[in-house]
């Protein structure tokens, strides 16, 4: 049978690293087996899904490379925040015939749709083919009664478990409970679970076994009349044809629940494969919550410094109620809008957990599609040199990818490495390509920036090329390229210099660099040309002709007059990213102050 795995993300927030990385596993493995990969949304949590956050988790997942053969469509041409480097959803050379021949029925390339929400009147055909066969059966217990047997049993120091009503037995059709059904009273359906061993063969893990009895009789249907996580995965990967789940060892206590609906329903089980958790480096699971513990941190830590404002004057600061602040600082929630506030008010990073943090914070997707493979997967081949290949791209990890290099414990996720990893990954790129993605990352996460640029002739222009060569070997990420551009960003009228780089590099001596400035200052009026090649010249002229050791007693000067600060890129590459009028006026600026 040709391999069909498939990436099923529910629409509640971002697209996390841990489930790019399980995305990213399964589309391997679908291309090393030369099967398909499908994407299927499930939305049946209907207070807590969104379109815009299924969007949002599309294109994170195109942004990253890993395209799906079959299942929602995304208009590359219209998404949001999509650099024009983003591989195409289909891949060149692909092989649409080897797609889905597996599904149950029909043409085996239309095994949609791929939202759950949208496929209701199937789900509800095999809730029914269960309770006819005497394998569920509709309850009616209501909250309040669940709610108090479980008291009780916690009372007497019990495990509860749900007790199979007295008129329910294996195998027979109650059709007095499904007549009530029917007519509309409130119920819940349950699969009967039968006394049974189960076991999970696991193709990292190995057996996983279940001893008898331990299923009860768990929801299928909620009152809502949407089915349960369990029951809709097992019908979409049988009706879809899915062969391999490739999923996060936390669903491991799911899987024997979903064979024994299997089971009942009559259905093929697919392989299973349960990948290792990524945790942090300290041992903690990765998770969005990291996000309000960085930020209650740093709001505890300015609270508690001397001269601090109080609760109340910081919520006001930051647009926050008070409760709200202090339910947050007491780790009563976690609310990420909290969270975000607080970052932004103190001007701190929180980390970054999904991949729309990783693109914000101007990763490129290469490296971190490498680094998230290295998590759990070793392509167990060396260098020439005897060290660990841990270097290569997704083709290299389509062609090598097996399930047999999967590790079983958790990963630790390494920031530190990630971020070398990109900037070893910038570094290398061509000063063309590195210009084209760092411009598309700036109009999206930086727009004011962009704007800032494009007012001061700079973007769009040979200026912006030379802004890009001139801070690219800076550059982690592309927020740092941005940190390293603050020089170009800077008001021509701007009255803040460092202080202390004033003083080192302009007033001692007598006022040595003040005078260097103003003499260089009359030099570079007079230049014929603007551009780093003759500003570079000109500055070796000048340090030769003043009998200076090199340019640097010239240059420092006028990096404070034209930055604010002692540090910049190259003197000539900056000089030549301002153009003349501004250079001049910064440095009339400085001299005349």
């Amino acid at each position: 049978m040709t391999t069909i795995t498939r990436f099923a993300p529910s629409p509640t927030g971002h697209l996390h690293v841990g489930g790019a990385r399980t995305a990213m596993f399964c589309w391997a493995f679908a291309r090393a087996t030369g099967g398909g990969f499908l994407l299927r949304i499930e939305d049946t949590d209907a207070a807590r899904s969104s379109d815009e956050s299924a969007r949002g988790i599309m294109e994170d997942m195109a942004w990253l490379g890993i395209a799906w053969d079959e299942g929602p469509e995304l208009d590359v041409g219209q998404a949001s925040r999509l650099p024009t480097a983003t591989p195409s959803l289909r891949e060149p050379g692909g092989r649409p015939e080897a797609r889905l021949t597996n599904a149950i029925g029909g043409d085996p390339r239309r095994v949609g749709p791929f939202f759950q929400a949208r496929r209701l009147d199937l789900y509800n055909k095999y809730i029914e083919r269960l309770v006819r066969a005497g394998r569920a059966y509709p309850a009616f217990e209501t909250s309040d009664e669940l709610d108090a047997k479980r008291k009780a049993a916690t009372a007497r120091k019990e495990t509860y478990r749900f007790e199979r009503p007295a008129d329910v037995r294996e195998g027979e059709f109650n059709e007095a409970r499904w007549e009530r059904a029917c007519a509309g009273e409130t119920h819940v359906v349950r699969f009967l679970a039968l006394r049974e061993g189960i076991t999970v063969q696991d193709q990292i893990l190995g057996d996983v076994k279940t001893a008898p009895g331990e299923l009860d009789d768990f929801v299928v249907r909620k009152a809502d009349g949407l089915p349960t996580y369990h029951f809709a995965v097992v019908v979409d990967d049988e009706t879809m044809g899915v062969t391999h789940v490739l999923r996060a060892q936390e669903h491991l206590t799911n899987t024997p629940r979903h064979v024994a609906l299997q089971k009942a329903l009559g259905f093929r089980t697919p392989a299973y494969a349960h990948l290792p958790l990524i945790f942090n480096v300290d041992g903690t699971k990765m998770s969005k919550r990291d996000k309000a513990k960085s930020a209650r941190k740093a709001m505890k830590d300015r609270l508690a410094a001397p001269g601090a404002p109080n609760l109340a004057d910081a919520a006001r600061a930051m647009g926050v109620d008070e409760p709200a602040l202090a339910a947050f600082l007491n780790a009563d929630n976690d609310a990420l809008d909290t969270a975000e506030a607080i970052a932004r008010h103190l001007r701190v990073a929180l980390p970054e957990i999904e991949v729309a943090d990783f693109r914000e914070a101007g990763y490129a997707p290469e490296p971190l599609c490498n680094y998230l493979a290295l998590l759990g997967w070793n392509p167990g081949m060396k260098l020439p040199d005897g060290k660990d290949l841990e270097k290569f791209d997704l083709a290299f990890l389509a062609q090598h990818f097996s399930l047999d290099r999967v590790g079983r414990t958790p990963s630790k996720f390494d920031r530190k490495k990630l971020l070398s990893f990109n900037a070893d990954f910038l570094a290398a790129l061509p000063a063309d390509e590195f210009a084209a993605r760092w411009s598309e990352w700036l109009r999206a996460y930086e727009p004011g920036a962009w704007t800032t640029l494009s007012a001061r002739g700079i973007a769009g222009s040979p200026r912006f090329a030379l802004l890009a060569r001139a801070v690219q070997p800076r550059a982690k990420t592309f927020r740092d390229a941005l940190s390293a551009s603050a020089f170009a960003l800077r008001a021509d009228d701007a009255p803040d210099f460092d202080a202390a780089a004033v003083e080192k590099h302009l007033r001692t001596n007598n006022g040595e660099g003040a005078r260097l400035l103003g003499s260089f200052r009359s030099l570079l009026g007079t230049l014929p040309s603007w551009d780093a090649g003759a500003i570079q010249f000109a500055l070796d002229a000048f340090a030769k002709s003043n009998n200076l050791p090199n340019p640097g007693p010239i240059a420092q000067p006028l990096r404070v007059a034209v930055a604010g600060v002692a540090v910049t890129p190259g003197i000539a590459e900056t000089l030549g990213v301002l153009g003349r009028d501004a250079t001049l006026a910064r440095i009339d600026r400085l001299l005349g102050g």
